[in-house]
């Protein structure tokens, strides 16, 4: 269903708790107190009931939407609008969009949606033939304290977060072309790391890569350990000008990141940085998904594996 379609039909506040509700328990309903998965609907409360304790599950109980006082509308709009934008959405144009007063509840909501996809992709590790390196992504850190800068007040400071990336890539069938990359791209991974040590390396890479997974990567030190973890680590020492013909679809996909947060998001913290990959990521990973997008990002905000994850700083 396209956009505009879906847009339509959210606007109804009552059709969008009945398709919430639909959605909710077509993925299944446990009770928190006894356990059990038999429930009828209380329509005067708007929240399932169990049947054999009589424990109320309001139907936003467990959900992204938990403890949110936004309408179900505005969440589901908000929905379509990050997935069916190929670049995505900044939360001003959000605002714009969605015709609400304020634009901290519109930033807030969408930062749990980022959190949302973060977390679905945590679930799944690489296997195969990964490319990993690190890169730099531009932040903007507030100065707090006057005295710190004397020549730079107000506006605050620019610095660079290290990101660590990791790509899911694959042979290609046939003969090699000319100008053409010689793997196929699959997924991608970004996760902001405090520093370049071998100890954190690894311990992103035990997270997040398969023990039986192939590893390429250049000779920084801190790759030194990843042999450790994997079933073949392949470190080579490439000038830095060389560098994205070694590896070069974690090259792509930096690039790719750089420039939809330069087109969308000019002033990214540290604190967030991290949900801004996630969401880059998550719809690099489905862009074969198209309009179903949407309705995996609905399954994903429902089920209890986010809650107590998200990923905020107050």
């Amino acid at each position: 269903m396209k956009a505009a379609s879906l847009l339509k039909k959210f606007e109804d506040e009552a059709y969008c708790v009945q398709y919430f509700r639909k959605q909710k328990e077509s993925q299944g309903i446990t009770c928190k107190k006894c356990g059990s998965t038999r429930h009828y609907w209380n329509k005067t409360h708007k929240a399932h009931d169990c049947c054999n304790c009589r424990y109320r599950t309001t139907l936003r109980s467990g959900t992204v939407m938990e403890a949110s006082k936004l309408p179900f509308g505005l969440w589901l709009q908000a929905m379509v609008l990050m997935t069916m934008t190929k670049k995505g959405i900044s939360a001003l144009e959000m605002q714009r969009q969605l015709g609400h007063k304020f634009y901290e509840p519109i930033w807030y909501m969408m930062h749990k949606l980022r959190s949302v996809m973060g977390i679905r992709d945590s679930l799944y590790e690489f296997d195969g033939m990964v490319e990993v390196d690190d890169a730099f992504f531009k932040i903007h850190e507030d100065e707090e304290d006057d005295n710190r800068s004397q020549s730079k007040r107000g506006r605050g400071t620019e610095e660079k977060s290290k990101v660590l990336v990791m790509a899911k890539v694959e042979p290609k069938v046939g003969r090699p072309r000319k100008h053409h990359k010689p793997s196929a791209f699959r997924y991608v991974k970004m996760v902001v790391i405090p520093d370049s040590s071998s100890q954190t390396m690894n311990s992103v890479v035990f997270d997040h890569i398969s023990p039986e997974a192939r590893v390429k990567s250049d000779g920084w030190s801190g790759f030194n350990r990843l042999h450790e973890l994997v079933s073949k680590h392949y470190q080579n020492v490439v000038r830095p000008k060389d560098a994205a013909k070694a590896l070069p679809w974690v090259h792509t996909m930096i690039s790719n990141a750089k420039r939809t947060f330069l087109g969308r998001n000019h002033n990214i913290k540290n604190d967030y940085l991290q949900n801004y990959l996630d969401e880059f990521c998550y719809k690099t990973n489905r862009r074969y998904f198209k309009d179903n997008l949407f309705e995996r990002l609905v399954i994903a905000s429902i089920h209890d594996t986010w809650y107590g994850n998200f990923r905020y700083a107050s």
